[in-house]
């Protein structure tokens, strides 16, 4: 059926909305495809949802293709699956909770581990009923704390999540390649530029994990990828080598100095070389000095629990990577209040010593490794202490990964140095093991006739988020290009002209597309000028548009390729061949 842009519910933006900051979110409401609802929330429209139901089509066609079944779960969940995973504490305050009339406790779900495999327990009883793999795709809720760039972070959101239930390993790395390989034909078949990028578990839990992220300036997520070698990774994930422990014996006495103005790293730094401190026969560098960040770690139920973090003077602490370290505990700077209510900790001066002689836990980077010696704070105001070499004068407790990583820093395993690229995540794929089977006690008799734990896999994809990114990949300044795969329309047919023998000619044209398998939004609105037309069919973003205009007298069309930005005059009894071999129909 032809759809008609006269009676087509859609309105078209000139200006940019008030609030979007990125391209997707700008171009997403002036074509009309979402509207804002409040913040975080947004209408799907008519031709958003076309969008949409594309991209669904493409994961449902993957997904049935690895032997995956759908199924569809509520939104509106109980508590008490999620106390049991213990997620209804260490999801926090991103959890929308409410209660019903009988004031039994209720929340918006995030995401479903937890009701999957309590699904499969009630179901399933004997090995033979496994492998299993089930799927949704389902509105998600989740209560970020600053939604933004429209649809690219919401408050709600369409995510396609699913679950392999096996019972082994070997079982659940065959699930969890599969998946791998379908989310990048998924991906592909998009046209989407990715990484494949090593990731954290996080509050998911669980051992192997990847995310893929889709390359953008508008990306949250920073990831790393290897000059050499195909090594990409979530920044949070990148590991710190360690390098060789150096021997004590031998090193000088640590050594407390005055050092009225050594008040940032770089005057410490300028302090040591005025005193002329060598390190291994060299003048002291930034990374001869040892920040002490203190935090406060809040397991989940717990109490917030002073902590020490060193890190090399050159590097600044990332919170990312310090909170997915940690996570699901909750990490936030120690206060004011904090130093003040312990004397030993003196804000600029705090050094590893101190902290452990007052029984505070100490975490270091990695390259804090023993026979290190360092510069560091020395517990007193104006104090600071050199040749402080750590298995020696202070010991920690651990390591973490705390630590900003930089463009060229070393790549794993001789790949070369690191390049930064900003990224947003559409997939997240994990290994979860039976971190949720043992939660729920699920017991399956094997072939041996014994009760045996099953193990899972977790594999999530950002439907709606795709759309987003779609739209920040492939934009150009007049407006939004589909790729054809997801197009609302397969071609836009606008007439240009008053002249009645073009109007009834592209008329024609477009039932003759419909007719042959082509979807068409035919734009042959009476009251509105060739220039809103035109402008309208470039902000709109359809992969082909077919203009009826002056060339029509001579018996030509103009026919515009949104994604190749080409534009040529082709017969007008050419054009439905022509369009239908672009169109790949």
């Amino acid at each position: 059926m032809i759809t008609r842009m006269s009676s087509f519910f859609l309105r078209t933006l000139r200006e940019d909305p008030a609030d979007a900051e990125v391209p997707s979110h700008k171009l997403l409401v002036r074509a009309g495809y979402i509207r804002r609802v409040a913040p975080g929330v947004y209408s799907w429209l008519p031709l958003g949802l076309r969008v949409l139901h594309n991209i669904e089509a493409i994961v449902r066609r993957e997904m049935n293709a690895i032997g995956a079944q759908e199924i569809r779960l509520p939104a509106l969940l109980p508590r008490e699956p999620y106390e049991r995973s213990n997620r209804w504490t260490e999801y926090g305050d991103s959890l929308l909770r409410l209660k019903d009339r009988k004031g039994a406790d209720y929340l918006l779900g995030p995401t479903h581990e937890e009701m999957f495999t309590d699904l499969v327990k009630g179901e399933y009883s004997s090995y033979k009923d496994f492998p299993v793999t089930l799927y949704q795709i389902q509105t998600k809720y989740r209560d970020e704390e600053r939604p933004r760039a429209g649809i690219l972070r919401g408050r709600e959101f369409i995510m396609k999540d699913s679950y392999s239930f096996t019972m082994d390993d070997a079982g659940l790395d065959e699930a969890y390649k599969a998946h791998r390989v379908a989310y990048q034909r998924i991906f592909d078949s998009l046209g989407v530029e990715y990484a494949i990028c090593a990731a954290t578990s996080g509050a998911m839990g669980g051992s192997a994990s990847e995310e893929f992220l889709a390359v953008s300036a508008s990306g949250e997520d920073t990831f790393v990828r290897a000059t050499d070698g195909d090594y990409a990774a979530n920044v949070e994930a990148v590991i710190t080598p360690a390098p060789a422990e150096r021997p004590i014996d031998g090193q000088p006495e640590a050594k407390v100095y005055d050092t009225p103005d050594a008040t940032t790293m770089d005057t410490l730094l300028d302090w040591a070389r005025s005193e002329g401190l060598e390190v291994d026969g060299r003048s002291a560098e930034l990374t001869d000095t040892l920040k002490c960040l203190v935090v406060k770690i809040t397991e989940p139920g717990g109490e917030p629990e002073l902590t020490g973090v060193l890190l090399p003077g050159d590097r600044e602490a990332d919170m990312k990577r310090l909170e997915a370290s940690l996570e699901p505990a909750v990490v936030e700077l120690a206060s004011d209040e904090d130093f003040a209510k312990n004397p030993f900790l003196v804000k600029g001066y705090v050094g590893p010593k101190g902290l452990a002689d007052n029984g505070i836990k100490v975490l270091a980077d990695p390259r804090v490794v023993n026979g290190t010696a360092w510069i560091t704070g020395a517990d007193a105001k104006n104090r600071h202490v050199a040749n402080m070499v750590a298995g020696r004068d202070f010991t920690v407790d651990g390591f973490i990964e705390a630590a900003e990583i930089r463009e060229g820093d070393a790549a794993p395993d001789g790949m070369g140095t690191l390049t930064l690229e900003r990224g947003i995540e559409i997939g997240h794929i994990f290994q979860l093991g039976r971190k949720y089977t043992e939660a729920f006690d699920v017991k399956i008799l094997d072939e041996n006739g014994k009760r045996s734990v099953p193990t899972m896999g977790s594999y999530g994809l950002g439907v709606s988020r795709l759309i987003a990114v779609l739209a920040e990949q492939m934009h150009d300044d007049k407006g939004l290009r589909w790729p054809t795969t997801v197009a609302p329309f397969d071609v836009h047919v606008v007439i240009a002209n008053k002249d009645a023998a073009a109007g009834e000619a592209a008329g024609s044209l477009a039932g003759e597309l419909d007719a042959a398998g082509l979807e068409v939004i035919f734009d042959e609105r009476p009251k509105v000028g060739p220039g809103v037309k035109f402008k309208d069919a470039e902000l709109l973003g359809m992969p082909l548009v077919v203009i009826v205009g002056r060339g029509f007298a001579e018996g030509t069309v103009e026919l515009r390729n949104r994604l190749t930005g080409e534009t040529t005059n082709i017969a007008y009894g050419d054009a439905v061949a022509t369009i239908r071999e672009l169109a790949g129909k």
